[in-house]
């Protein structure tokens, strides 16, 4: 199996379908979206379409939660199940469409990779006022977090890899902040949250999304559009 991770695709499968062709995927292939698919955003059959196509590539999807779609745990049809020593959430009818559940680590190519999903949506306010998705789950709750912090404990606080949506809070790009964006207005508590375990956590290697952009600082890479292969 080979494993390949790129960042937020916000339904937009193209590239994908492209990249299936040029590295001539199987199904035994994995590649991770660092949050934002669109897979889960619409909840209709809108949605059904755009995971009826991705699940027909050759290739298998693991998803980290992002800011814009809901949780699996809040659609019917998911279920979790085992996958490479932790669990996923999955739809019967997309065996290859999974979903990462917050604070597991799978072991993949014999690297553990730990998986955070969540951000906070600066355009809350934008789609709220407009009648667009908005999901009050994007971001753990106090009790998740906790959950999430058992889970990395009973790992000893080590892995190779980390998912996460978004990054610790001095790690964030700031030279890729919107200009019209009040940042005394925008909630940080995950990205403060994350920089508390990326203080504590022995890793290799961060891989995060949610600003869409490339960029690499030290052990923590940004991914937007670049999909790169994992060794």
């Amino acid at each position: 199996m080979r494993s390949f991770i790129t960042g937020d695709i916000h339904g937009e499968t193209e590239r994908i379908e492209r990249f299936c062709r040029m590295a001539e995927t199987t199904e035994e292939d994995l590649l991770i979206i660092l949050g934002d698919t669109g897979f889960n955003y619409y909840l209709n059959k809108r949605d059904e379409v755009l995971k009826e196509s991705v699940s027909s590539l050759p290739i298998t999807i693991l998803c980290i939660h992002g800011n814009h779609e809901e949780r699996p745990y809040n659609i019917a049809g998911y279920v979790k199940r085992d996958f490479n020593g932790g669990k996923v959430w999955v739809q019967e009818r997309h065996p290859r469409l999974l979903f990462a559940d917050d604070g597991e680590m799978y072991t993949l190519n014999g690297k553990k990779c730990l998986c955070i999903g969540g951000a906070y949506s600066v355009d809350k306010q934008y789609r709220i006022g407009r009648g667009y998705p908005w999901f009050s789950s994007e971001q753990p709750t106090d009790e998740q977090k906790a959950e999430i912090i058992k889970k990395i404990d009973s790992h000893n606080w080590q892995t190779d890899y980390v998912f996460t949506h978004t990054c610790p809070y001095d790690t964030r790009p700031v030279h890729t902040f919107l200009t019209g964006i009040n940042q005394s207005l925008v909630d940080h508590s995950m990205e403060k949250w994350l920089r508390e375990i990326s203080e504590k956590l022995t890793f290799e290697k961060w891989y995060f999304g949610h600003y869409h952009s490339e960029w690499k600082n030290g052990k923590y890479e940004m991914l937007f559009k670049k999909i790169s292969e994992l060794t």
